[in-house]
């Protein structure tokens, strides 16, 4: 492992975001520290140039006075150990440097997270991610941004960087949380949808490829259900977006709305399939994956 003194960037989680992201940053020139826990990210951090480091604490050390951390990792746990862990980053960072957290957690996470680090004396942008791995390279990604006004200014000219649209949501951290569950809610539905009529499709005796031709061109189509059940169709299943992950954000929507006393006629629906696609061994899989679900003839035990 390489050291690298006063990066302006360091990155925890290089893996399909936060190394899409680490790429971007490299092709922009910035000089950046990362560090994950999965040798293959490992080698291919260093082989974008990045300086790889062995902890969250020894990456943030790494950071210049003025640097940005982004934390890229998968839920609220995993952000709690990144910053707070023993080998946590929080505890090497000082005033002037900021930290970006793009997981997409509970609301209250975020706001836990970010009165910690404040309390600290770091700030904390709330920023959650929507876009995919290769659009996250070219920096036309989406960040959905909450942060005290003062944070964002001076982190704007590099966010725009790497995003693009940034949209600036509130000063309040959560909101950015708030805002990207409603969103992975709604694309929960939008596939789950667009894998049920497909499976029907099938069983009626259509072409699916042919059917959903028709659908991108009418009153049916969305983007995830068009680019999902495309890689469906013709059997690649590879993952660039685990099933796992958008299980984990529509539970969570799920359990935001219970707490504001609102009930949805689909969102727990939408979750409840995403549950059984994980206990039908399919959690490995991207989440196009739904469609093999679906052409069981138990629609995978619903």
């Amino acid at each position: 492992m390489s050291t690298a003194p006063f990066c302006s960037v360091a990155l925890v989680g290089a893996g399909n975001m936060g190394g899409a992201m680490l790429a971007r940053l490299r092709a922009l020139g910035r000089a950046v520290a990362a560090c994950d826990i999965d040798p293959a990210r490992q080698r291919e951090a260093s082989a974008l140039g990045a300086a790889v480091l062995t902890t969250p604490a020894e990456t943030a050390q790494a950071l210049a006075p003025d640097g940005l951390l982004i934390v890229c990792v998968v839920d609220a746990s995993q952000c709690d150990d990144v910053l707070f862990g023993p080998d946590g980053a929080a505890a090497r960072l000082s005033r002037g440097q900021d930290v970006l957290l793009c997981p997409t957690i509970a609301p209250e996470d975020v706001e836990r997270l970010a009165r910690r680090l404040t309390d600290a004396g770091v700030g904390c942008i709330d920023a959650p991610m929507s876009g995919g791995p290769a659009r996250a390279r070219e920096g036309r990604m989406s960040l959905m941004l909450a942060a005290p006004a003062s944070v964002l200014a001076r982190r704007r000219p590099l966010l725009t960087q790497l995003a693009d649209p940034c949209f600036e949501l509130s000063e309040r951290p959560g909101d950015g949380a708030r805002t990207k569950l409603v969103n992975n809610l709604l694309a929960g539905i939008n596939l789950v949808g667009a894998a049920e009529v497909l499976a029907l499709a099938e069983r009626l005796g259509l072409d699916a490829s042919r059917t959903l031709d028709v659908i991108e061109q009418s009153s049916g189509q969305s983007w995830i259900g068009s680019d999902r059940m495309r890689r469906a169709i013709a059997g690649d299943f590879a993952p660039r977006a685990h099933v796992t992950l958008l299980e984990k954000d529509t539970r969570l929507a799920v359990e935001a709305a219970n707490r504001v006393g609102f009930q949805g006629p689909l969102g727990e629906r939408a979750a409840r399939v995403f549950a059984q696609a994980h206990a039908a061994g399919l959690d490995g899989l991207d989440d196009a994956a739904l469609l093999q679900l679906l052409r069981r003839p138990d629609g995978g035990g619903r």
